[in-house]
């Protein structure tokens, strides 16, 4: 029995492998698969036959080889079947609660968005049975208004700002809403028919240059946010970390300065309250460090402060240079405690990190760790927001790949919501 068992968790890990690189690269041909994943030929035809009879895949023509695959052993004058997913396989949602925003988004199985729906509220001051129905509004709307014949929803993933616990089923707390345990993944299950699962926005955009670049974050390495909050998603030998009961990694609230600038996570001293967006902008204008700037920043006012900042000395510049100390220090105590490994950025503060990048560098310590602070590689990725969904986009479709098409007898529930 256990042979049995591990010779079908090695099909399952095949299978995966496959439509990953499927999802990765787009069509390719059975021997263009068999090159980028390693497996033989034979593991590649049955696999894809297997979930060619499923669904899962469907095939064509490939008139021209992939750029960069290997292809040495397709033979010349004779067309390439490709196969590629199949985007009425399946279809997954993607809710992301965000500060003064939520969005949910339906996306088939080849991972195209088909449809996106918003809708700004007041996240602070919005009550839990409020912030429910309007959650389940925007979700309802992006479903109505798919094309048609949009195949069943089979995953949901719900991002959220803030600290998940470590089942992805609550949001335990978060810095964009007073509300605290909440049952996401229940309400959604409950509502919609459909199984989901909470995840941290940092969590998610790890996830994503994990699957976009594996040749660069494939091992350890952290994602920092840079944005109206601080946050990590952490990767560790190749595993996303998560704490014992929470998903954990607060860079943002460990601690840079005994009883320093207040926070809005209600404590002082933290690294959001020097490196945040309102945490920038209140050192930039000279405002008060004890108190909480009562608006959100959108990206043209970080824009046009970055631009003041980088014109000449001023508090402007001074402000990020600070970001950039209280960074690295957060830094300088998780490679001490880790060994140092590489860092991607990404947000409204990848605008000024180059007048960040050097506080960022000497706070972390020549020789921190035995490595200079000038070998840690350090990437920057402006856009935020298309990592969080590429992320959820992952998750929720590596779901589908698990269990919808995991095996001959999957069974599909059609998904179907009464207004």
């Amino acid at each position: 029995m256990s042979d049995i068992v591990r010779s079908d968790d090695l099909r399952r890990q095949n299978q995966r492998r496959i439509l990953a690189a499927l999802r990765r690269s787009g069509p390719l041909s059975r021997t263009e698969l068999s090159g980028v994943t390693g497996l033989s030929a034979s593991t590649v035809t049955l696999i894809t036959a297997q979930l060619l009879e499923r669904g899962a895949l469907a095939q064509g023509i490939a008139l021209a080889p992939q750029p960069g695959l290997a292809t040495r052993h397709v033979r010349r004058g004779r067309p390439k079947v490709a196969l590629m997913l199949n985007p009425d396989a399946a279809s997954v949602g993607i809710v992301l609660f965000t500060l003064n925003q939520i969005s949910a988004s339906v996306v088939d199985y080849s991972g195209a968005v088909l449809i996106e729906k918003s809708r700004r509220l007041p996240t602070m001051t919005t009550g839990m049975e409020a912030l429910r129905a309007e959650l389940f509004e925007v979700l309802a709307q992006a479903i109505e208004n798919c094309p048609a014949g949009t195949a069943v929803l089979r995953n949901l993933v719900i991002v959220v700002q803030g600290v998940t616990d470590a089942d992805g089923r609550k949001l335990l707390w978060s810095p964009v809403s007073a509300l605290v345990d909440l049952p996401l993944a229940d309400w959604f299950a409950e509502e919609f028919g459909v199984q989901a699962v909470v995840a941290n926005d940092c969590n998610m955009i790890a996830a994503a240059l994990r699957n976009d670049d594996p040749d660069r974050f494939g091992g350890s390495f952290a994602a920092v946010l840079l944005s109206h909050g601080i946050g990590m998603g952490l990767y560790l030998k190749g595993a996303i970390f998560t704490g014992l009961v929470s998903s954990a990694a607060e860079f943002g609230h460990m601690c840079f300065e005994l009883n320093g600038a207040k926070c809005r996570c209600g404590r002082t001293g933290c690294i959001e309250a020097y490196a945040g967006d309102y945490a920038i902008w209140r050192a930039a204008g000279g405002a008060d460090a004890g108190l909480l700037p009562d608006r959100d920043f959108d990206l043209e006012t970080m824009r046009a402060l970055a631009d003041a900042a980088k014109a000449g000395d001023g508090p402007e510049r001074a402000a990020y240079g600070e970001a950039g100390r209280a960074i690295g220090a957060g830094l300088r105590s998780l490679f001490s405690l880790l060994d140092p490994f590489p860092v991607a950025f990404t947000g409204s503060g990848v605008l000024a990190f180059e007048l960040m990048e050097p506080a960022i560098r000497e706070a972390i310590g020549n020789g921190a760790a035995g490595v200079s602070h000038w070998r840690i590689p350090m990437h920057c990725y402006p856009d935020e927001f298309s990592l969080i969904r590429g992320g959820a986009l992952v998750s929720a479709l590596t779901h589908v790949d698990n269990h919808a098409f995991g095996s001959s007898d999957a069974i599909e529930k059609r998904f179907s919501h009464a207004v």
